[in-house]
């Protein structure tokens, strides 16, 4: 991910950004990017270094398109500069929300993901690009099983899964959506929610998102129903919350296999991907477990 040289803070100090002596250091917690934050004096900035991952999808240019849109529209970081696997962001000082977080604060998770989903489709260019998880579950699979992943024998278990969630759906109209809520990409300023991170931002269904938000932070059945309330300014009726919590197995299993791809594809330092598929799939059995006793 860095081009042939190990050292950070060359490839750091390289970037043609700074109008003062660069201090840096890691920022903690990316699982298929090296992040640093860095000071030039007086401004901080977030380095964000990561290449294109075709077997993620993830196109760099795409992202960096997004979070420039994301920009424009109130909702996150300035970037100030983008090069070949490099984007330069301003820092924002605020709190990293963990999972009990975004349970805490559902009223303002609702409200920016529906100006997320509002504000985007305005700023965003370039060509349209589609996230549907099923389609990205089929994929993933495709490319587990020619790589000869030691999941290899799950496989139909979970295009059997994915089958029967995509069937529980039900039509919403199209929005632009970040497609990767997991709590550490909602900020807290104290006053806002910001958000980060559009490697998989793209036009799609509305119940990803909420689907997202809720089985990365570990809702309960009572939460996801106040956030889908609070989103849609109405209590969802059985159909709506039967395909939200269909959709929440969705995007453990899409977690779950967005990991066992990257065993075989990513070195992101630090990662432990063997454990990080482990915990979404136990995650899927609880939901999943929920789901069946549901519905």
């Amino acid at each position: 991910m860095n081009d042939g040289n190990d050292d950070p803070g060359a490839r750091i100090a390289a970037l043609p950004v700074w109008q003062g002596a660069v201090r840096w250091e890691p920022l903690e917690g990316g699982l298929s990017n090296e992040s640093y934050v860095v000071s030039d004096g007086a401004v901080r900035y977030v380095v964000r270094f990561g290449q294109d991952y075709p077997v993620h999808h993830v196109s760099r240019a795409h992202e960096a398109m997004a979070a420039r849109a994301a920009h424009a529209a109130g909702l996150a970081p300035e970037v100030v500069f983008t090069g070949a696997g490099v984007m330069v962001s301003r820092f924002i000082e605020a709190r990293t929300f963990g999972p009990e977080d975004v349970r805490a604060n559902l009223g303002r998770v609702a409200e920016v993901i529906s100006r997320f989903h509002r504000a985007m489709p305005a700023e965003v260019s370039g060509a349209g690009r589609i996230f549907w998880v099923f389609h990205v579950i089929r994929d993933y699979a495709r490319t587990l099983e020619a790589g000869g992943s030691r999941m290899a024998p799950r496989l139909p278990e979970f295009l059997a899964l994915a089958a029967e969630m995509e069937a529980a759906q039900v039509p919403l109209p199209v929005v632009f959506g970040h497609h990767d809520l997991l709590p550490a990409n909602f900020l807290d300023d104290g006053s806002r929610l910001w958000l980060i991170d559009f490697e998989y931002a793209g036009f799609g269904t509305a119940m990803f998102d909420l689907a997202g938000a809720a089985s990365n932070a570990g809702f309960s059945d009572g939460e996801a129903a106040d956030l889908l309330t609070a989103y849609f300014g109405t209590p969802p009726g059985p159909e709506v919350l039967r395909a939200h919590a269909a959709m929440q197995c969705a995007s453990l299993l899409r977690e779950a296999m967005w990991s066992m791809v990257s065993e075989l594809h990513l070195d992101a330092p630090g990662a432990d991907y063997v454990a990080y598929t482990q915990e979404n799939l136990d995650a899927l059995d609880g939901v999943l477990a929920s789901y069946r006793a549901r519905f």
